[in-house]
């Protein structure tokens, strides 16, 4: 053998259970690679000894014989005695020189542990016939020859005992197992009882690495200006603690759903080099009393242990809702005690430093003040509806997996998509791609990301729902009721898109492009109205009567007049005064703000509000009642009109810029046969 192979013989490693330990068997590997002694083996192993010790000698007792055999063995003088045991069992024994005889073959000279053991046993029913039959057997016996049974009481002291012993061994062990659940949280299913106490919130550090970063969240930048200071104060804490500054204990993310506060706060999770716990506000609670407060508790010590960490609650209402709002639920509320105890951890009498606390919410309005004030959420980081440059941002990043056609830019889809949160336009751009497939189109065109926008905004359309010629004509005009005030009011929203094919439970829809703004006028307000009224207006000016099918329009302006007078405070007679309740505390209130006087008279407000609105859409459908009818007519025949057909008809819009939709569609006018409006014979 060379040395090579000698060196090489010595590299190799053991093969596992090769070695001399007879425990190797009973070895598992633990997450170091070396072997872990698997302490339930010995549970097992003890467990078939008791087992075993416990059903020993059923086989010492010899072989089972009968009344007919046993008086052949004493007529022939083959039994050498005879034990009765407790009066049950009769232990025979044969003679050693007998045992060779041809009925005895299958029998051994054998012994027990402490004596020697009976060759037959025979279960002896009364012991006065048993002792009888005996005597008869050995009638001709020589009286010198002649077996006379011995009785013997026996205790089973082992089998006594071990019947004592084994239920409390197995009580023991239970308890055992148990208490070593309980002290490593308990796995699987049956750890589940020991482990409702425990923290549910998921860590994330440098072992699970996440990937998201603050590039991967477009818009938002004063958010993540905040945000990237508190990752850039754990990185380097120095920066900030020399000059005396400490860094805020707790930032709340408020803002509408789907404008990314989660997606914020994951960007914070991969940024930040520090362990990170995410949690949700319902997983505090449960049925169980002091289940929440335990969670906190476990939560705060687990983020302690890891200092400087970060906990992030998403949809902290869940446990932050004001206490004593509710008058219903009695005073011991789990819910209060939950709130109690995250008040207590986050600024309480234990010092709780090196740890930040992130969270999010929707409904900031319903929380608890204790918990909004400084030292606990020290920030509020509003997380607005994003603007048009957020939007082409936020475009751009989910545009990114897409195959898309080489005229489909994302500021165009940014101005045809106001009002839209980041999840929606995520949602536009999956959409598009599954319309595209659908279409079997082999690049995503700018069509496609119109028909998502519309499948999001008016639901899918119905082309084969039945609508009789009059409903249709109907429609038609109201659709064309609506289209032609927004065009002709000057602060009404302009038109993008009319159609009268079915989309979800509308008969027809029209799109706008509403102006972005910050704060509305009374004359803003009050054009919009009058177009929402159009629709309904123009049943009455050409068909002389009215239907259902402004019930959408009524809802929407009653509560647009409500939030004038009420609120706004937009009416002459009502004043300068709002009802609006920021707190949310009227939730729970039985009681009107205002008195049954102040109630008729906003009620009469309300009514004269609308009714302006709607005498002022008649008057402007009159006097362009010509314009109305051809646009109607166009509608019935195309089923789908567009902005340039407005345009058509009623000249161009004096007010804002009115650039044509289609002007923008592949810089001309690109009508696909999705979008083409069919011709109704």
């Amino acid at each position: 053998m060379t040395e090579k192979d000698k060196k090489e013989i010595k590299k190799k490693p053991k093969e596992q259970g090769s070695g001399t330990n007879p425990f190797s068997s009973l070895k598992g590997t633990g997450k170091d690679g070396k072997s872990k002694f698997n302490f339930y083996w010995i549970y097992g192993i003890l467990f078939i000894i008791l087992i075993g010790v416990q059903f020993i000698g059923l086989n010492d007792d010899g072989k089972q014989t009968n009344w007919r055999d046993l008086k052949l063995m004493l007529e022939n003088n083959d039994v050498s005695k005879i034990i009765l045991v407790n009066k049950e069992i009769a232990e025979i024994f044969i003679k050693s020189e007998n045992l060779s005889k041809e009925m005895h073959k299958d029998i051994d000279d054998k012994s027990g542990f402490t004596k020697k053991t009976p060759h037959y046993y025979l279960n002896v029913g009364s012991v006065d016939k048993f002792e009888e039959d005996i005597e008869k057997a050995q009638y001709e016996i020589p009286e010198s020859d002649k077996i006379y049974v011995d009785t013997e009481n026996r205790h089973n002291w082992g089998a006594e005992i071990l019947s004592w012993i084994f239920p409390i061994a197995i009580l023991v062990g239970l308890w055992f197992f148990f208490m070593r659940m309980m002290n490593r949280g308990g796995g699987g299913g049956g750890g589940q009882i020991f482990n409702i106490g425990k923290s549910k919130a998921q860590v994330y550090d440098k072992k699970t690495s996440v990937n998201i970063s603050f590039k991967d969240v477009a818009g938002l930048e004063e958010a993540k200006v905040e945000i990237t200071e508190i990752v850039d104060f754990l990185k380097k804490p120095e920066k900030y603690t020399k000059l005396g500054g400490k860094i805020p204990r707790g930032v709340l993310l408020v803002g509408p759903p789907g404008t990314g506060k989660t997606l914020l706060a994951k960007s914070v999770a991969g940024e930040a080099d520090v362990p990170f716990f995410s949690i949700s506000g319902s997983d505090f609670v449960e049925m169980f009393v002091g289940v929440g407060a335990s969670r906190v508790r476990d939560l705060f010590k687990q983020a302690k242990e890891k200092a400087p960490s970060i906990i992030f609650i998403d949809e902290i209402d869940a446990i932050g809702r004001a206490r004593g709002k509710n008058q219903i639920t009695g005073a011991n509320d789990e819910r209060e005690n939950t709130l109690n105890q995250l008040l207590t951890e986050m600024d309480g009498f234990t010092p709780n430093s090196g740890v930040i606390i992130l969270a999010a919410t929707n409904r900031a309005d319903i929380l608890d003040k204790a918990l909004m004030r400084a030292g606990r959420f020290d920030r509020q980081i509003h997380v607005e509806l994003p603007d048009l440059e957020e939007r082409k941002q936020i475009f751009e990043v989910h545009m990114k997996p897409l195959k898309l056609a080489r005229n489909v830019k994302n500021d165009f889809l940014a101005k045809q998509t106001p009002g839209f949160s980041g999840a929606d336009i995520a949602n536009v751009c999956n959409e598009s791609a599954l319309i595209a497939a659908r279409s079997n189109h082999k690049s995503i065109t700018i069509q496609d990301f119109m028909d998502a926008i519309d499948r999001i905004i008016g639901g899918l359309e119905k082309k084969n729902k039945i609508i009789s010629p009059n409903e249709k004509k109907v429609v038609a005009y109201h659709e064309a009721g609506h289209a032609s005030i927004s065009w002709l009011l000057e602060h009404a929203h302009p038109l993008v898109k009319v159609t009268i094919v079915p989309r979800g439970k509308a008969l027809g829809a029209a799109w706008y492009l509403p102006e972005e703004r910050q704060i509305t006028t009374y004359d803003q307000m009050f054009d919009e109205m009058t177009a929402a009224l159009g629709g309904r207006a123009a049943e009455q000016v050409i068909f002389g009567k009215i239907s259902t099918g402004a019930l959408n329009d009524l809802e929407k302006v009653t509560k647009q007049a409500y939030a004038m007078v009420s609120y706004f405070g937009l009416s002459k007679r009502i004043g300068n005064i709002s009802y609006y309740d920021s707190t949310g505390q009227q939730e729970y209130s039985f009681n009107k703000p205002f008195s049954e006087k102040t109630a008729e008279a906003i009620d009469n407000e309300i009514s004269r509000i609308v009714e302006e609105a709607y005498s002022r859409a008649i008057k402007t459908l009159e006097e362009n009642k010509k314009g109305l009818e051809k646009l109607a007519a166009l509608l019935l025949d195309k089923e789908v009109i567009f902005s340039d057909d407005l345009e058509a008809v009623f000249g161009k819009r004096p007010w804002g810029i009115t650039k044509s939709l289609l002007e923008e569609m592949e810089s001309g006018k690109t009508k696909d046969n999705n979008s083409k409006a069919k011709t109704k014979k």
